[in-house]
């Protein structure tokens, strides 16, 4: 096999798009997009969900950050909200009859200002008007008619019994304490010498007519309260026909207005009726020359606190709104989401009433959609159970944590609930939508319509321009600059870049429009009238730049042979192997030697990383897949004497994947065969147990990562990488690595099995077995079997029953 061969064209190292293929100069020619037509199936998915109005259909959209969920959630929502109607206002109002229930009252869009503004008038001028008809010249006379009646009625009482003492020689006595009688004679009091200077006679008589007398001011004493009581009740009813008769016109023109809303109507009814039971609230108080007391300041206040009741608290105001409300609630907390009911401080207390109730983000999207993000709704506390109790309830039921919990017992207020119409659009990556599928019950009954955002869309001309439109009317919206067809074929690259496929362009459209951003701030500076492709070459330089700081300190560490990694010759047992480190939002490869040491035994592949706790499971995996390889590919009837181990040299964190397995099986069977390796070359990919090269991921970063390496060190015309002929599809190299191939001075080998790696790496072919199941002699293959027939034959020498020590065959690289 020739190894040129193996070498990838230039001409496949970077794919990139050529501007003329766009169709447009510059995006200020492109439409503002209506919907996104790269994502299909969720576009699907969701107009099935909300359209359908049985209970249980609401949406789950997952996908990535960046992917634009929202932007796509917003604009197939705002299509649906258009063709529906507008839904209703809610009121609470006062409940008079349970004051810590109040009433939820349902009103046409629009009508719940009204309704609240007119309540409000109506206290206004029940506070001009109560007072005026109390103050009149025939409310005063009618009342004074009344005062006058009852003292007179008590007076002729009194008179009577009054003229009767006096007949008897008793005067009746008015006292501080009441009324009492005492002995007279010719209308003078006798003085108690007097009284004694009388004969007995008198005496006695006088004192059994002060007992009869007193027996019968008793019987009228105890009618007086009769009395009052029966002049009180007067009064009162005389108050309420006044109050009746100076509120009748107000509540009558409103009861009119709403004659269409019994609910608002049968609410003024109550209104009325409570005012005239309660007009005393509306007088004004007398004037006084001293500051008020705390006790006349709570009088004042209290009085307040009965004139609110008859407002109206309006939740939710859909007059301005036109069709379905979509509410997207960006901190969905339990009071956010499901409204609360506020408390103000009085006299040392905490008090509330209706006029508190404040609606939540289910309130204002009431008929509409809510956009709630599940992560953030998931880790508030207790919303995410309130959510599923009002969605299987189907009412927003207002209340705190605290009640839904059962940890208070004070009264407080308890809000009628109101009908919950809501579609509910959760949106999350795809983690949490199948942890919630998985472990919560309830979610599949209530989230039924699942709506999956494309990471990743084919490659063509219509995505391409497709994918413009969005990033030109995000950066006209945000007033960018426009960008020329160089500037955006730059960020498609940008996006073919992130999907890791020259097929495919991420959906990632967040990232896009932040580097046009980025891109926009260079060209601004600059004083360009639009974006060139240069200004977003600068834009993705920055970026790399205020990342590359862990980048730069791990290349300088190989650089300066602190982390040692060979750039030229060749070593037995060892080779360059690739990884990708993400820090933060830069990921870059970084090259680590990988060594191979093995002798006679039959321990098999010892993984270091495994025993020292440091491999995941994944590269365990793949080095027990290069163990099976082995075995089965040499000396398959005779039992494997091999004892390897297999590391990381100066790894000092955790590894995973196997991504490094082919070039830990090249290590393996260098240090087997005594073979040595080119350094000049590093390599990534995974093998199977026929020796098959897979695909990895990374690949860019990974080839990117051992150029800089040889870069730095010096080209010399034979450096290179190895990649998985599966993974040719991929390369989106940078421009620098794509000129170095067209020189001559970097290559990019990409290989189908492990012969053709062995080739590569060693210089000599692998060779496959001959006719008579044998490899040639000088093969790769030939020499591994001949040291592990070695170690085969000395193992059964150094076990034979003799009992004698033949000693071990050891090779160690």
């Amino acid at each position: 096999m020739q190894t040129d061969d193996l070498a990838v064209s230039p001409d496949h190292l970077r794919r990139a798009t050529d501007p003329a293929s766009l169709g447009f100069s510059t995006t200020e020619e492109l439409s503002d997009v209506v919907q996104n037509v790269t994502q299909e199936r969720a576009i699907e998915a969701v107009s099935f969900g909300v359209g359908i109005q049985s209970p249980g259909y609401n949406v789950f959209v997952m996908g990535g950050p960046g992917h634009g969920r929202h932007r796509i959630v917003s604009s197939i929502l705002k299509s649906l909200a258009a063709e529906r109607p507008t839904p209703s206002d809610w009121c609470y109002v006062h409940n008079f009859q349970n004051p810590h229930k109040p009433r939820a009252i349902m009103l046409p869009p629009g009508r719940g200002t009204r309704l609240k503004a007119d309540m409000d008038r109506l206290i206004t001028e029940l506070s001009a008007a109560v007072p005026g008809a109390f103050e009149s010249d025939d409310y005063r006379a009618r009342r004074q008619a009344l005062d006058d009646g009852m003292q007179q009625r008590q007076q002729e009482m009194f008179a009577g019994i009054q003229a009767e003492a006096e007949k008897s020689g008793v005067a009746l006595i008015r006292t501080p304490m009441g009324f009492t009688f005492a002995p007279a004679k010719d209308g003078e009091v006798l003085t108690p010498e007097t009284f004694r200077a009388l004969d007995q006679a008198e005496r006695e008589r006088i004192q059994a007519e002060i007992e009869r007398l007193q027996g019968q001011l008793k019987s009228i004493v105890v009618q007086i309260p009769g009395i009052e009581k029966e002049h009180r009740e007067k009064v009162r009813e005389l108050d309420r026909e006044v109050t009746r008769f100076a509120v009748g016109h107000l509540t009558d023109e409103l009861e009119k207005t709403y004659a269409d809303l019994p609910d608002v109507a049968a609410h003024i009814d109550a209104v009325e009726a409570d005012i005239v039971e309660n007009a005393g609230q509306f007088l004004r108080p007398a004037p006084s020359q001293n500051p008020p007391t705390d006790a006349e300041g709570g009088v004042e206040a209290a009085v307040r606190a009965i004139q609110r009741r008859y407002r109206a608290n309006l939740i939710v105001n859909n007059g301005d709104t036109s069709g379905a409300p979509i509410v997207a609630e960006d901190f969905p907390s339990h009071g956010n989401v499901f409204g609360r009911i506020e408390h103000i401080a009085q006299f040392g207390a905490l008090a509330t009433d209706f006029n508190l109730i404040l609606g939540g983000a289910l309130h204002r999207a009431n008929g509409g959609y809510l956009i709630l993000d599940a992560r953030q709704i998931l880790t508030q506390p207790f919303a995410w159970e309130q959510l599923k109790r009002a969605l299987r309830s189907r009412e927003i039921r207002i209340e705190s944590i605290a009640q839904s919990m059962g940890m208070i017992s004070t009264v407080t207020l308890d809000p009628e609930p109101i009908p919950l119409d809501t579609k509910i659009v959760l949106v999350g990556d795809r983690q949490l939508y199948y942890l919630l599928s998985a472990h919560d019950p309830e979610f599949p009954d209530l989230f039924k319509i699942a709506a999956d955002i494309e990471d990743q869309v084919p490659r063509r001309e219509d995505t391409a321009l497709q994918l413009s439109a969005i990033v030109a009317t995000a950066s006209r919206n945000e007033g960018l600059l426009p960008l020329d067809s160089g500037a955006m074929a730059g960020i498609l690259d940008f996006a073919i870049r992130k999907a890791g496929d020259a097929e495919r362009f991420s959906t990632q459209v967040g990232d896009m429009i932040d580097l046009a951003r980025e891109a926009n701030h260079m060209a601004t500076a600059a004083g360009a009238p639009a974006i060139s492709p240069a200004h977003v070459s600068a834009a993705q330089d920055a970026r790399v730049r205020r990342g590359s700081r862990i980048r730069d300190q791990i290349y300088e560490r190989i650089a300066d042979d602190v982390v040692l990694v060979d750039v030229d010759g060749s070593t037995v047992g060892q080779v360059n192997g690739l990884s990708v480190l993400q820090a933060g939002a830069l990921a870059f490869g970084q090259p680590s030697r990988i060594t191979a040491r093995v002798r006679m035994g039959r321990g098999g592949v010892m993984d270091i990383e495994r025993e020292a706790k440091l491999g995941g499971a994944l590269h365990t995996k793949g080095v027990m897949i290069l163990q099976g390889f082995i075995a089965q590919h040499y000396l398959p009837e005779l039992p494997l004497s091999l004892s390897a181990s297999l590391v990381f040299e100066q790894s000092y964190g955790g590894v995973d994947g196997d991504s490094a397995s082919m070039a830990e099986l090249c290590a393996l069977l260098s240090a087997i065969s005594g073979l040595p390796i080119r350094q000049d070359l590093a390599m990534t990919g995974s093998v199977n147990q026929h020796g098959i090269s897979q695909a990895i991921g990374g690949v860019n970063e990974k080839v990117e990562g051992f150029f800089d390496i040889c870069s730095t060190a010096g080209l010399t015309g034979n450096q290179g990488v190895i990649i998985p002929r599966s993974n040719v599809r991929h390369l989106m190299l940078r421009e620098d690595v794509v000129a170095a191939a067209r020189a001559g001075t970097f290559h990019i080998h990409a290989i189908s099995t492990v012969d053709e790696a062995l080739s590569l790496l060693t210089g000599k072919p692998a060779g496959p077995r001959d006719a008579d199941g044998t490899f040639a002699d000088g093969t790769v293959h030939r020499m591994v079997e001949d040291r592990l027939t070695t170690y085969a034959r000395a193992s059964k020498a150094a076990s034979s029953p003799d009992g004698q020590d033949h000693g071990q065959v050891e090779n160690v690289v």
